[in-house]
């Protein structure tokens, strides 16, 4: 079986990953890991349109 993600797909992913990681990595109590996880989830989607955004209109 071959998994085949998109170039969006795979930066979600990664954006899940590392900020479940970090949640768990970084607190101490289930509901600051929770926060803290949605928190970082929410900066890295905030940063990965912003970014797309920039290329967008960098490119025309």
């Amino acid at each position: 079986m071959k998994l085949s993600l998109t170039h969006f797909e795979a930066t979600i992913l990664f954006a899940l990953v590392i900020s479940v990681v970090l949640g768990i990595v970084t607190k101490k109590t289930d509901k600051e890991r929770l926060y803290y996880g949605l928190y970082c989830f929410g900066c890295f989607m905030g940063t990965i349109f912003g970014l797309a955004w920039l290329m967008k209109l960098g490119h025309g």
